[in-house]
């Protein structure tokens, strides 16, 4: 089995006497897509933070392609592959689609790019921005003011512009968030043909498309993993549906 890219091992937090992380461990590996689920107030967006390096855990490591960032930031992380969807960047409203994915790989590059200079002396910042906008579907809406986009569209662009830093693994948290069963149904084909070249760690509440993405679910319970494996066996499991009583998506 290759090293995986992310791996967690016994993170623990607490704030005060509340214990929101609790030994939590699992991996991502490449090419999966590995979902995290859980009712409200199970710790999913703690656990996020203690990944990205927005916050750091009380004990325990989080390893990168092999190397311990526990206490690196989120810039260098960043620059060793991890990419999360909604704070890469935020997306500027009155620039275009294009230029929105272009910061990202002025990011990445250092280039000193500039909206208002002719296209063609950033020609290398357009063409890996239309690459990025061209995998999640956007390139078509390249010249688009943000602004003007759908809400399915701009969760689009945040895929473009988390794939313009050339991740290998990719944070999404919730990216179907507000979406309609019209945006559901063209975000859920995108999300599955990302695993072709990253690893995915998905936090989502939608179950039909946890169930119909995930290679791998962990169960996230008042900050403690209460099960880990496939969709049969998450499906099946007794705790897990004490967990989710009344969730029909388990049924």
């Amino acid at each position: 089995m290759p090293e995986p890219l992310l791996e967690l091992r016994s993170l623990h937090k607490r704030f005060g006497g509340l214990r929101v992380t609790d030994d939590v461990s699992l991996t991502v590996q490449p090419n999966e897509i590995h979902a995290i689920i859980g009712p409200n107030g199970a710790g999913k967006t703690t656990l996020m933070g203690l990944i990205s390096g927005t916050m750091p855990p009380d004990s325990g490591a989080v390893l990168l392609g092999g190397r311990d960032v526990t206490h690196w930031p989120l810039p260098r992380r960043a620059r060793l592959g991890m990419a999360r969807s909604f704070q890469i960047t935020s997306i500027i409203p009155g620039f275009t689609v294009l230029e929105n994915a272009a910061l990202a790989v002025q990011a990445r590059t250092g280039s000193s790019f500039r909206f208002f200079r002719r296209a063609h002396t950033e020609a290398h910042l357009n063409d890996q921005a239309h690459a990025a906008l061209t995998q999640v579907g956007l390139a078509p809406r390249a010249r688009a003011i943000a602004a003007t986009l759908s809400h399915g569209e701009k969760r689009q662009l945040e895929f473009a512009i988390a794939l313009a830093t050339q991740p290998t693994l990719l944070l999404l948290d919730e990216p179907l968030a507000g979406a309609g069963p019209e945006e559901t149904e063209r975000l859920v084909p995108l999300l599955g043909r990302l695993r072709t070249n990253h690893g995915i760690l998905l936090i989502e509440h939608d179950m039909q498309a946890v169930f119909a993405l995930a290679d791998r679910i962990s169960v996230l319970v008042y900050g403690r993993i209460i099960a880990s494996g496939d969709t049969a066996a998450i499906r099946d499991h007794p705790e897990v549906r004490a967990a989710y009583l009344g969730h029909d998506a388990l049924a």
